[in-house]
């Protein structure tokens, strides 16, 4: 089997697929639609990050793909409707680089709050300004989190160990931590918060969550943070909100569009404010995390492959039981519809197999099973499942 690995994924991932038997494939950066998908031909896993973008058509470029692994949080670049419907499982890595986004978020607020870019960009142009004027500790003032997950409820932990306050909301019914409170909205948030940090996911109905009205909303010199989706901001708002003064700083580490590739131009409304912090998307860019992410994702995509487990898959039905010792496996993909399973059984008992383990979970319209026998399906038996209406793909894994 062939992997193909963009956008510098850590080696460990491929080294792992290496152990495995896979013919590695590795490119540095992304591939435009027609180039990727010209790329897969004869590819069984695909790995990005990202800047690389998975439609329907890219899918159906790779007719031996069997499942995506995005090396990173997101997975709003891949078409995960267009791959369940293809029967392509999509992983990603929800909780690895979470302690990397923190630390720069944590970063941020303590060199927005002390105007550290003004003071170091001052330096380097020859300009001594020792001054405290607009500098504050962030002792004592308020962190309001926008999206209270994986990485909302870390920051809020490290937050707090320096002393600030923290309030949060979410549209979920989520458990705060230490000292953190709740509040009910955002605009009651936004109203309180001497720091503002966004940690929502790409979902549609987060696009454009922050603009002239919410940014009007901050408290006057209050600090505004992204590190979460660049769709998720009006970053032309923004920019009014700073060089009126309204907002006394901010840091942007995402973008409604970003460069392609390295060394690309950057464009953005955000340049050259003073005390703005832009980054280019590197929240979770740092050895540790990306050496995690590439162990993760790299576990997950070899463990599908090797035995059918779906665990954390984002757009398949989740099964993950072991596989018992000696035993043969059927994973099967179906549209979820009623009598599957007990047809799947009748089958196997009308030819005389015996179910030793079996796990089905549903996710929307589709279905998983996974079945365990003693002894190995006939031919005819499989080919028989495989031609039922139902059936999106079956694999078998011996012992």
């Amino acid at each position: 089997m062939k992997v193909l690995l963009l956008e510098s994924i850590h080696p460990v991932a491929a080294e792992a697929f290496r152990r495995e038997g896979f013919d590695v494939e590795e490119r540095p950066g992304s591939l435009p639609a027609d180039e990727l998908a010209a790329a897969l031909d004869g590819v069984s896993l695909l790995g990005i990050r990202s800047n690389t973008t998975i439609t329907a058509e890219v899918l159906d470029a790779g007719k031996e793909l069997l499942a995506v692994g995005c090396f990173c949080i997101g997975t709003n670049q891949v078409d995960l409707t267009a791959a369940a419907e293809r029967g392509i499982a999509v992983f990603n890595a929800p909780f690895s680089n979470t302690r990397s986004v923190v630390e720069l978020v944590m970063g941020e607020i303590i060199a927005l709050a002390r105007r550290l870019p003004e003071k170091t960009q001052r330096m380097h142009e020859g300009v001594w300004d020792k001054s405290a004027r607009g500098s504050h500790e962030v002792r004592g003032r308020t962190l309001g989190i926008v999206g209270y997950g994986n990485i909302g409820t870390q920051l809020s932990s490290v937050a707090e160990s320096v002393g600030l306050r923290v309030i949060f909301y979410d549209t979920a019914d989520r458990l705060a931590f230490g000292n953190a409170r709740r509040v009910g909205t955002i605009e009651e948030l936004l109203a309180q918060s001497d720091f503002v940090s966004i940690h929502v996911d790409g979902r549609p109905g987060n696009a454009g969550l922050f603009g002239a009205d919410q940014f009007s909303a901050m408290k006057p010199g209050s600090i505004f943070i992204n590190a979460s989706r660049g769709m998720v901001v009006d970053d032309v708002a923004l920019r009014e909100n700073i060089e009126s003064g309204h907002l006394s700083g901010a840091a942007i580490d995402v973008f409604p569009i970003e460069p392609k590739a390295q060394g690309d131009e950057f464009e953005s409304p955000l340049r050259g404010l003073a005390n703005v912090i832009l980054t280019p998307h590197v929240g979770g860019s740092t050895q540790e995390a990306q050496e995690e992410i590439g162990h993760f994702v790299s576990g997950k995509l070899t463990g599908f492959v090797a035995g059918g487990g779906t665990a954390l898959s984002v757009n398949m039905p989740q099964v993950a039981n072991p596989q018992p010792q000696g035993a043969f496996r059927m994973g099967y993909l179906h549209r979820s519809e009623p009598g599957v399973l007990a047809g799947i059984n009748q089958t196997l008992a009308d030819a005389k197999v015996n179910v030793v383990g079996q796990s089905l979970s549903t996710r929307g319209e589709y279905g998983y099973v996974v079945t365990d026998t003693d002894a190995e399906i006939s031919d005819e038996t499989l080919a028989g499942l495989r031609s039922a209406p139902q059936t999106v793909w079956l694999r078998t894994w011996t012992p």
